[in-house]
């Protein structure tokens, strides 16, 4: 079905293109890359604006009712486009996460250095985990799935629809977990591998109290969790080929979380 060219001079067409340009920037607000700070802020600004006016005919092909535009409905169309970023981001936290954790794991926890996408200081095993993820992401599309998500849920959640704030503010908190089961989740062999690696010189070195098994710890922990982390790097890749269905389940979650007051 062809969607119709939008007029700005229609009645109710400005309120249209507004609430959505919310919409729009809270997306941009959380998604990967578009957040990074060294994006500048008038890049991101006119990304907005020219995402906005491509898109906005097709949030008024799916209106029902004229929306009002009004201070809780600006909040409300950001918090669903914070949502659409914000599934996107929870899987490369979950990354980051993971970097961190195997930084500990390993004995890397010291060797912190600038994030060039967050200027912030972080562990290098964690950034490069982080990197990782996000090149896997864009490569495989990643930005384009917003965007579709975000003319998806112009469907589902029609703009100016009463939104339940609480209960989708609820749902988004909730998220916050899937990133440490997540990270979990990638980090989880070479953790196994490293804790095999320290039951091993733990049982060495009372089989052979006089060697110097701090000297020898180090070394074989970093090798054996770094020689880990390459080998279970295509494993990791292999999971986020399929990384949409986890995407669109924490989507489908948050946005029947705000759509419970207009359900009603």
């Amino acid at each position: 079905m062809a969607v119709p060219a939008f007029d700005l001079f229609t009645p109710g067409a400005p309120a249209v293109l507004a609430l959505f340009g919310a919409r729009v920037s809270g997306l941009v607000l959380v998604a990967p890359v578009f957040s990074a700070r060294p994006v500048p802020m008038a890049v991101k600004s006119a990304l907005v604006v020219i995402i906005a006016i491509l898109m906005v005919p097709v949030a008024q092909a799916h209106l029902t009712r004229a929306p009002e535009l009004t201070p809780a409905a600006v909040v409300g169309e950001a918090l669903v486009g914070f949502a659409l970023g914000l599934g996107a981001a929870i899987l490369i936290g979950a990354a980051e996460s993971a970097g961190e954790l195997l930084s500990i794991q390993i004995g890397l926890s010291g060797s912190a250095i600038m994030d060039p996408l967050s200027q912030q200081q972080s562990t290098a095993l964690g950034q490069f985990v982080h990197l990782f993820a996000i090149v896997l992401v864009l490569s495989l599309d990643g930005h384009l799935v917003m965007l579709d998500a975000l003319a998806a849920s112009a469907q589902r959640l029609p703009v100016g629809t009463p939104l339940d704030l609480a209960g989708g503010m609820r749902a988004l908190v909730s998220l916050g977990a899937t990133v440490f089961a997540l990270g979990l989740q990638f980090a989880a062999p070479v953790v196994a591998v490293v804790m095999v690696a320290n039951v091993a010189l733990a049982v060495l070195s009372r089989a052979a109290p006089q060697l110097q098994i701090l000297q020898l710890a180090f070394p074989v922990q970093i090798l054996v969790g770094l020689g880990t982390l390459v080998a279970a790097l295509p494993f990791i890749a292999t999971w986020f080929l399929g990384w949409e269905a986890s995407y669109d389940a924490m989507l489908t979650r948050a946005i029947t979380a705000l759509a419970g007051a207009g359900a009603r």
